[in-house]
């Protein structure tokens, strides 16, 4: 059995996996005190990853769930186009699980996702509770002088709906995890599109949402905020993938961009200096917001919702 460890003895050990030299105190403090890169704006999210719900320990590592838990957030930064700045991380580990072990071990994988985005962890807090959960917030910046950050509101009629890779990839990964017939990499180790929503923002885009609760759903979700519909020509499955888990299997991170057609082909452009995946124009958006069809029928709402209360 592992022997306890003292959270300061724990705390420490992770000041020398994620230290950094932006932080002015050396996260010693409850706060961070940051200068920032530039007078822009400063884009911030938070999101949570909990055992039993996003995860199992049975299929996947405690630093696969590190790995998860900051990229699935700065995801969120990708979809407005901001550059990564820095990464708090609030990790609660269950009572009698050797928790100090698996909290440096989940660690490890927050560790390895920050070198991999360039982005600092420079805060936290870690605590006992009844399952595994990791809370994450990031922060990023947005030069003003190259446009504001994006967001989900902007589409406009005639609008090209383009989408940075094929989805469904997590979901048939967790689905072969399961059987045992293959690794998972897609479901355990996502990646943020960070460049890519850069360069998105860079080349005009109207509006972008990232996929992650699925892309049905999240394609609906701009579509409202943005009072227009679609129509949606295809939808690019990944490897292994069935239609219903390329439109409502979720946590594929892949990004949904909306924008005129001639910012469309700069995008493309600059995705193939870049040697980036080009993106597949998938539709078009349309004025009418009643109108959402995938070919000639209509498309329903379908992927991952929490059912709360």
């Amino acid at each position: 059995m592992t022997s306890p460890v003292e959270e300061d003895e724990v705390l420490e050990r992770i000041r020398g996996m994620v230290g950094n030299g932006i932080e002015a105190f050396g996260l010693r403090d409850d706060a961070a005190v940051l200068d920032l890169p530039s007078g822009g704006p400063l884009v911030a999210s938070v999101d949570s990853v909990v055992e039993g719900l996003h995860f199992e320990l049975a299929l996947c590592s405690p630093a696969d769930v590190g790995w998860k838990a900051l990229m699935g957030a700065l995801s969120d930064l990708a979809a407005m186009g901001a550059t990564p700045f820095a990464a708090l991380v609030a990790l609660c580990v269950p009572d009698g699980s050797g928790e100090g072990e698996l909290a440096l071990e989940v660690m490890a994988g927050v560790a390895e996702a920050s070198v991999a985005a360039g982005c600092p962890v420079v805060g936290g807090d870690v605590s006992g509770s009844a399952v595994l959960m990791v809370a994450v917030t990031v922060l990023g910046t947005v030069d003003p002088s190259a446009g504001p950050a994006v967001s989900r509101t902007g589409a406009r009629p005639d609008d090209q709906v383009l989408l940075t890779g094929p989805c469904g990839g997590s979901a048939a990964g967790l689905r072969a995890l399961r059987s045992g017939t293959g690794s998972g990499q897609a479901y355990r180790r996502p990646l943020a599109r960070l460049r890519e929503g850069r360069i998105a923002r860079l080349s005009g885009a109207h509006a972008m949402i990232d996929i992650s609760d699925g892309l049905a759903l999240d394609l609906h979700r701009l579509a409202d905020a943005s009072r227009v519909g679609f129509r949606l020509d295809e939808v690019p499955a990944a490897e292994g993938a069935t239609l219903d888990e390329a439109l409502g299997g979720g946590e594929d991170y892949e990004l949904l961009i909306a924008l005129s057609g001639s910012s469309a082909t700069t995008l493309i452009d600059h995705f193939e200096r870049e040697g980036l995946r080009v993106p597949a124009c998938i539709g078009t958006v349309v004025s009418d917001p009643e109108l959402r069809l995938l070919g000639d029928g209509p498309l329903e709402r379908l992927g991952w919702q929490h059912r709360l209360g």
